[in-house]
């Protein structure tokens, strides 16, 4: 690869965007390590990290192979890395499949569970990609790739599920699937003209809105359910206060006749969102 060509490659993948899932994927290993009595192993931690890495690569190179034919279209997207042919299509097909091998061959070094069930993650994230075309429930497949960070990450840490990162998970799921209905918002008439599927464009841009406000709403419940069972002190539940205050401005940002504060309110709070949770609730495992 061309040293030169790897901001290309991180801007490809919006390796920024790594903020949304990544603190929960290390809430998941502290709560792992908690169970374990508080066994640290380097390697897994470092393991761990270069998963996440690998299958967002993976995911997110393969979402624009698939989707290269509507970015050329879509005005919001034209100025993406293979639309412009910053990147060509068989490069970033070389990076998404070298991406996927190493993220499976990664978890064969963690343990059995996380190895047999790499298949099933890869074909939640890569899947995605095409549920566009045929169903308007994109949002909760996307949702659900992401929500096996905590999950995951828990998994590699003690090699068993626990009731509390099954509860980050589905919070985590209601609320990616929620953001990501808002930042649709900006598509609604492209992806009518095209018959591609989406809550905006299949209930309009208000209906979407109190959609994402009710998965919101889940995603609250269960962070607040996770405290009362995992029986959780004040750091914990001074994040959820403030992951919640983020979920409520952030819908206080997006008007229906008025999108054009989405990206802040996707990107901006809900990054603020996810690291602000995260650490507080791990300072709290911590003490």
């Amino acid at each position: 690869m061309n040293l030169k060509k790897i901001p290309d490659y991180l801007n490809l993948v919006k390796f920024a965007h790594t903020i949304f899932a990544f603190p929960f994927a290390m809430l998941g290993y502290f709560l792992g390590l908690q169970s374990q009595n508080w066994k640290f192993e380097p390697m897994i931690l470092l393991l761990i990290i270069l998963c996440m890495i690998f299958a967002r690569s993976a995911a997110m190179s393969f979402n624009r192979i698939a989707d290269l034919k509507f970015d050329k279209e879509n005005p919001r997207t034209q100025n993406r890395e293979l639309p412009k042919e910053v990147l060509k299509i068989h490069s970033a097909l070389i990076f998404s499949v070298a991406s996927s091998l190493l993220f499976v061959a990664t978890t064969f070094f963690i343990n059995k569970i996380c190895f047999y069930l790499s298949p099933v993650a890869l074909i939640i994230i890569l899947g995605y990609s095409y549920t566009k075309r045929f169903t308007s429930l994109c949002h909760i497949i996307l949702g659900l790739g992401l929500s096996l960070s905590p999950i995951g990450a828990y998994l590699a840490a003690t090699g068993n599920f626990g009731v509390v990162p099954l509860l980050l998970s589905f919070s985590v799921l209601f609320w990616v699937s929620g953001f990501d209905i808002i930042y649709a918002l900006q598509d609604k008439d492209f992806d009518l003209k095209n018959d591609l599927f989406s809550i905006p464009a299949s209930c309009g841009i208000k209906n979407a809105i109190k959609i994402s406000a009710v998965l919101h709403l889940l995603s609250s419940v269960l962070l607040i359910i996770t405290g009362i069972y995992g029986e959780f002190g004040m750091f914990y539940w001074t994040g959820t206060l403030i992951f919640i205050l983020c979920i409520v401005y952030q819908h206080r940002l997006v008007k229906p006749d008025d999108l054009s504060k989405v990206n802040f309110a996707f990107f901006t709070m809900n990054g603020i969102a996810s690291i602000v949770f995260a650490a507080f609730v791990i300072v709290d495992i911590l003490i």
